[in-house]
């Protein structure tokens, strides 16, 4: 076999490239981030849209669509429909206090609502990434309209050091019930959207009694 005879000053250039390639892929394990970009999202929606703009009726349809379930809103009779009919359309937060606690399906078996209203300075994002992965989706007023918070595209950071894993949202994918044509499928961009108009989200959970 023929070794190839490289000069002293080559083999020196090559060790050290090797040395330091070799410590930055520990530096990088041991004190870096490793970073992914992702998606959570919400599939099986159904496609209602809002019987007018009127901000009643587009919240009842973003219900609607948010629960899965017309006996508990918005169909006829259902559970929630008077609560959210009597509750502001402008404020998630008194959505919220409207359809909290007990309240009875058509048929009167007892069902217990959990509504969250998430402020926009406290939303965890690791929470609202966990809600959508389970296949929940929310609502969030921006700009003071109603849209279905459906999915995120999210950055998640695992720190090699911590072993801490942080998510910072991106994107958030909305659906505008006032529409069925392209203008239903909205983005919040975080990069370029203004944060200060967003009003808050919703998160709802119904189990029954």
């Amino acid at each position: 076999m023929t070794y190839l005879r490289l000069p002293a000053y080559v083999s020196r250039c090559l060790v050290k490239f090797f040395v330091t390639a070799c410590l930055s892929v520990v530096c990088l394990a041991q004190a870096g981030t490793y970073v992914a970009i992702q998606q959570a999202r919400v599939s099986g929606l159904r496609v209602l849209v809002a019987r007018s703009h009127e901000p009643s009726n587009v919240l009842l349809t973003s219900l609607d669509i948010m629960l899965h379930d017309r006996s508990a809103c918005c169909g006829p009779d259902s559970a929630l429909g008077d609560g959210a009919e009597r509750s502001d359309p402008s404020s998630l937060k008194d959505v919220a206090a409207k359809l909290q606690g007990r309240h009875l399906l058509g048929d009167g078996r007892p069902i217990m609502v959990t509504a969250e209203y998430l402020d926009p300075a406290t939303i965890n994002s690791g929470t609202l990434v966990a809600t959508l992965h389970d296949q929940h989706a929310l609502l969030m007023e921006w700009n003071s309209h109603v849209y279905v918070c459906y999915g995120v595209t999210y950055r998640s950071d695992y720190d090699f050091r911590s072993g801490a894993l942080l998510y910072t949202i991106l994107k958030f994918l909305l659906l505008d019930t006032r529409y069925s044509d392209s203008r239903r499928k909205v983005v919040f961009n975080r990069e370029t959207d203004d944060w200060s108009k967003v009003q808050g989200m919703l998160r709802l959970t119904v189990a029954a009694q």
